[in-house]
């Protein structure tokens, strides 16, 4: 069976799927982020209007948003959002792991944004991470952090991988692992 990707596949992905957000439950306590977003593609033009109406009943109607462009391609300067027209900025001093909101009559929101080909399990914890009210971590600190744990993560499997082939378990004549029940049990019967 083949299977054939057009140019367009991440825009009808996107358009196909609601937007991956965590937002700042409502507090008095004002943090760095207040959430995150996880988008399925690197294509602005097609992930901005899903965002932008998730938003639009907890935070009103998004009318601008900034970008750093060295994470997207193409920033393209106006998106079509429900037949209105949401404005797109890039500055290179912003954060590239964030995304900032504006609407004339809410406010200003800053959004981390988390790549697109982020596993689930890190994106979970940099949504969780992101959402959490009053928290002083900005989006460089919380993705420097996460590469850390994956980091750790990398490398405790890479060291248990070492330890099961290097004789760390039991192995069967056949060269797969068993289990402490299927050793034969010594001569007093206790295992």
């Amino acid at each position: 069976m083949t299977t054939t990707l057009h140019r367009t596949a991440p825009r009808d992905l996107a358009a196909e799927f609601p937007a991956r957000l965590s937002l700042t439950p409502k507090t008095t306590l004002a943090g760095q982020l207040d959430g995150a977003w996880w988008p399925y593609s690197r294509d602005l033009r097609a992930e901005l209007p899903p965002l932008a109406a998730a938003l639009e009943e907890p935070w009103g109607r998004v009318t601008r948003v900034t970008v750093n462009p060295t994470r997207w391609p193409v920033v393209p300067h106006m998106v079509a959002v429900d037949g209105r027209t949401l404005h797109v900025g890039w500055f290179t001093e912003q954060d590239p792991d964030k995304l900032i909101l504006l609407s004339y009559t809410v406010g200003r929101w800053d959004l981390l944004v988390i790549p697109p080909e982020t596993a689930p399990a890190a994106a979970a914890r940099l949504m969780a991470a992101a959402s959490i009210p009053g928290s002083i971590l900005t989006a460089g600190v919380l993705m420097a952090n996460e590469t850390a744990i994956g980091r750790g993560i990398h490398d405790a499997r890479r060291r248990e991988a070492a330890w099961e082939s290097e004789g760390g378990a039991c192995m069967s004549p056949f060269g797969s692992p068993m289990g402490r029940n299927a050793l034969p049990p010594p001569g007093n019967g206790w295992r």
